[in-house]
């Protein structure tokens, strides 16, 4: 036998044990002793618009009120090239950094809203708008409602008072035609 096994030899195997045992018993007494540090506080929400068109995805978020701006972030100050603000890929940019000034600011939840061009323009959000929704979803947060707003073209409808006279004059030259 050469020197090294005769040495492992001699070292018994229940003083290994034992102080295996010590090592593990010690780590157990150091988890208990220690508090959890994650602490439930009162829950944050806000509200996150996003104004997507073709030229541009807009996000902003607000605390419930919307009175008070917590995080703005558009597509734009994410991609070098003007024709890329509206991509998916810079609103999906724009989301993560908005998520990210939300968790440092403590928000739990928000409510999204959503908003295309509106009036004589599109009617229909642009493409960065569910790349958006989906970067805000996966941030961890609680979602609870999800709003489209829809902004027509206000034609003002037809005088009512012109059909009513109309009407009632139809009405007395029939009972004339009668009589």
């Amino acid at each position: 036998m050469s020197e090294i096994e005769a040495q492992v030899e001699e070292t018994p195997v229940e003083e290994t044990e034992a102080v295996v045992e010590k090592v593990e018993s010690e780590a157990q007494v150091e988890a208990k002793s220690q508090p959890e540090t994650k602490k439930e506080g009162p829950e944050k929400w806000g509200i996150a618009h996003i104004y997507s068109s073709y030229n541009n995805t807009i996000i902003h978020v607000t605390d419930l009120t919307g009175a008070e701006t917590v995080s703005i972030s558009s597509g734009g100050m994410h991609v070098n090239a003007d024709r890329y603000e509206s991509s998916p890929f810079a609103a999906m940019k724009a989301a993560n950094s908005v998520v990210e000034v939300m968790k440092t600011k403590s928000f739990t939840g928000f409510h999204i809203r959503v908003r295309a061009v509106g009036g004589v323009g599109s009617r229909v959000p642009g493409p960065g708008a569910q790349a958006a929704i989906r970067a805000l979803a996966r941030g961890g947060f609680k979602l609870e409602e999800l709003m489209m707003l829809h902004l027509f073209l206000m034609i003002p409808p037809e005088r009512k008072v012109e059909k009513e006279e109309e009407e009632s004059s139809q009405l007395v030259l029939f009972l004339h035609y009668i009589l």
